[in-house]
């Protein structure tokens, strides 16, 4: 089990993560009820989960082959541990990172004792492991979010062992991306999620620069595929306003949107990399 108050002395403390113009503290006043359907983080449940769980098991699959029970997981945001019960599911053995204590708590609450997955309070940027420990790590609605990219991506690097994976998903710096997930998600008074601002524009990473800094920190990217709805039935609109007026759940919403893998990377994307060694 890992002792979130000692190990490697690495575990954050009360301090602010980000100092922009993001609220990352919507997740403590929020995060105890994830995976309800009608609390806005659930839009990342509903058919999140499933699609990026289905692109990053066909990676494993492919990759390693069939049956992955025991290979050790990091991952690094766990928010409310959606992923992380998903990967756990494969017998994998998972540890769950994030910087929020209240969702912390719901992931724990949420899994029990039954899965194999211990969760611990700290930033990516610092990292309570030792280095070359995990098979896989994963890193999903979050690299949009942190202090400093760079120092997340040297802590992946650091803690993966070598020919390990990493999983990655965030959203791209596009016209398209402000549109929708900016001015539509975050401004617009009808559809908004939040009454405060979860995303900033200009911390969104294209991906040729997520790459770049990857192979920098000695991962190199193996596949970078388009993350987003496969449904684009303008009645999703309507459904984003019925939620915001609480008349349906956000879980439900997601479901409508049908969001997995497709073509375009304009507004986020998803992929893997390979750690070298």
């Amino acid at each position: 089990m890992i002792d979130n108050r000692t190990i490697d002395n690495r575990t954050i403390d009360d301090r602010t993560i980000d100092d922009r113009t993001i609220d990352n503290d919507v997740y403590n006043r929020t995060g105890q009820t994830w995976w309800s359907e009608d609390n806005p983080l659930n839009l990342l449940h509903g058919s999140l989960t499933a699609g990026r769980f289905a692109y990053f098991r066909s990676v494993l699959d492919r990759r390693w082959g069939v049956g992955h029970s025991g290979r050790r997981a990091l991952d690094i945001g766990c928010g409310g541990g959606f992923l992380a019960e998903q990967f756990a599911g494969l017998g994998v053995r998972v540890v769950g990172i994030d910087p929020s204590g209240v969702s912390l708590r719901a992931a724990r609450a949420h899994a029990g004792g039954d899965l194999p997955i211990d969760y611990c309070r700290a930033a990516g940027e610092r990292l309570p492991v030792p280095d070359a420990s995990f098979d896989v790590v994963y890193c999903c609605d979050v690299l949009e979010h942190v202090e400093d990219l760079g120092a997340v991506l040297a802590e992946t690097a650091r803690v993966l062992r070598p020919g390990g994976l990493y999983f990655f998903d965030t959203i791209n710096r596009t016209f398209v991306s402000r549109l929708v997930t900016i001015r539509l998600m975050q401004e617009w008074r009808l559809t908004r999620m939040f009454d405060t601002p979860i995303h900033d524009w200009s911390m969104y990473v294209r991906p040729r620069e997520l790459e770049t800094m990857l192979d920098t920190h000695g991962i190199g990217v193996g596949e970078v595929v388009g993350l987003g709805p496969r449904s684009w039935n303008p009645m999703r609109l309507v459904d984003m306003a019925r939620a915001a007026r609480g008349r349906l759940g956000y879980g439900e919403v997601s479901r409508r949107f049908d969001f997995g893998q497709v073509r375009s990377t304009a507004i986020s994307y998803m992929g893997y990399g390979v750690r070298e060694g």
